[in-house]
C-alpha cells in the first residue's frame, strides 16, 4: 500500500532513453509524488478525475505537472485526453477537443498540445516519428493488447503521416508486470487465439500451502494422480506483449524503451488499481510536439 511520504515531496516524472533524445518532443510518465490530493495517502499527484478526489485538487495537480514538464504557466498547453474503453479505436487529432473522444489511442502532428493516456496498471505507450515530428499515445490493457492497439497505432501513423517504422521510437510506460499480473484462463485463451507467440507471454505458478508442504501425509487421498494438486496461477507479461507488437509493426528493437517499474510492486511510487483494491488515482503518460520556434502554444 502507498506510504504517506513527506508532506513536501517533489513531482517526479519518468522518461526513457529513446524519447529523451528528441529535442522537439515533450514526454513523460507521471508518478504519485508531489501533488495536492489527500485521499490516496500523503499528497498524491492524482491526474484523473476520479470518484474519490476533489476536482479542484486534480486541476491543481495537472497544472503542477505541466509546470514540471516546462509547458505550464500563463500559456500552458491544453491536455487532450480520451474516454478510454479498452478498445482499438484510434483518433487523429489536430486541435483542442470540445468533448473527449471515446477510444484508446491518439495520433497527431500538431504542435502545442499535450496528448495523455491515463492508467493505474494498464500500460501507456508512446510512439514518436523522428523524421515527421508526429506522435501517438496508446492505452494498452490486456483487452486493448489482444485487439493490437499498439500495432494498429503504428499503422495509423503510417496512414496519416507517412511514418516509416524504421524512423519510429517507442516507450512503454509503467504498468503491472508479469510478476504481479495474475489473469484467468479466458485471458490466456484470448491471446492464444490471436498470437502465435502467445505461449511465451505467460507463466504459471502453483499456489503455495505451508501446511500441506509441512504435513504432506495429511493430504494423501485415494484420488487419481493430478486430482488433488494445488491450483495454478497464470501470469501475463503485458510489457513483452506490447514490445512484440511494436517489433511486428517494424519498430527496431534498439528504438524501444520501457520503464522498469511494476505499478503493483511499487504502489509507493505509482498508482495501482490492483494493489489498492480499486481505490486509487490515475497516472498519465503524455507526449506533445514543441512548436518549431521553440515557444509555447498561444491560446
Amino acid at each position: 500500500m502507498p506510504a504517506s511520504g513527506p508532506a513536501k515531496s517533489k513531482i517526479s516524472i519518468l522518461h526513457t532513453d529513446p524519447l529523451q533524445k528528441l529535442p522537439w518532443l515533450v514526454h513523460g510518465f507521471s508518478t504519485r509524488a508531489g501533488g495536492t490530493s489527500r485521499v490516496y495517502g500523503g499528497r498524491a499527484l492524482n491526474l484523473g478525475f476520479t470518484k474519490q478526489d476533489l476536482r479542484a485538487a486534480v486541476k491543481k495537480n495537472r497544472a503542477a505537472f505541466l509546470q514540471k514538464l516546462g509547458i505550464g504557466g500563463k500559456h500552458a498547453w491544453p491536455i487532450v485526453t480520451l474516454r478510454q474503453i479498452h478498445s482499438d479505436l484510434i483518433h487523429c487529432v489536430d486541435g483542442v477537443l470540445e468533448h473527449a473522444l471515446v477510444g484508446d489511442g491518439l495520433v497527431t502532428a500538431t504542435p502545442g498540445l499535450l496528448f495523455a493516456i491515463q492508467t493505474a496498471d494498464c500500460l501507456p505507450v508512446i510512439v514518436a516519428d523522428t523524421k515527421k515530428r508526429a506522435v501517438g499515445v496508446f492505452h494498452a490493457g490486456w483487452r486493448g493488447t489482444v485487439k493490437r492497439i499498439v500495432e494498429k497505432g503504428v499503422g495509423s501513423m503510417r496512414l496519416y503521416f507517412g511514418s516509416r517504422p524504421r524512423d519510429l521510437v517507442a516507450a512503454i510506460g509503467p504498468g503491472v508486470h508479469n510478476c504481479c499480473y495474475k489473469v484467468g484462463e479466458e485471458v490466456r485463451e484470448n491471446f492464444y487465439s490471436q498470437f502465435e507467440y502467445a505461449a511465451s507471454l505467460f507463466h504459471e505458478v502453483k499456489e503455495s500451502d505451508p501446511v500441506r508442504e509441512k504435513y504432506p501425509l495429511l493430504f494423501l487421498t485415494a484420488r487419481a494422480p493430478g486430482h488433488s494438486t494445488l491450483p495454478v496461477n497464470i501470469f501475463l507479461d503485458l510489457v513483452e506483449a506490447n514490445r512484440r507488437q511494436l517489433l511486428d509493426a517494424g519498430v527496431m528493437p534498439k528504438n524501444i524503451g520501457a520503464v522498469p517499474f511494476c505499478t503493483s510492486c511499487r504502489a509507493d511510487l505509482l498508482f495501482s488499481y490492483r494493489a489498492e483494491k480499486g481505490i486509487t488515482g490515475r497516472l498519465m503518460g503524455v507526449a506533445g510536439i514543441r512548436p518549431t520556434d521553440g515557444g509555447t502554444r498561444k491560446k
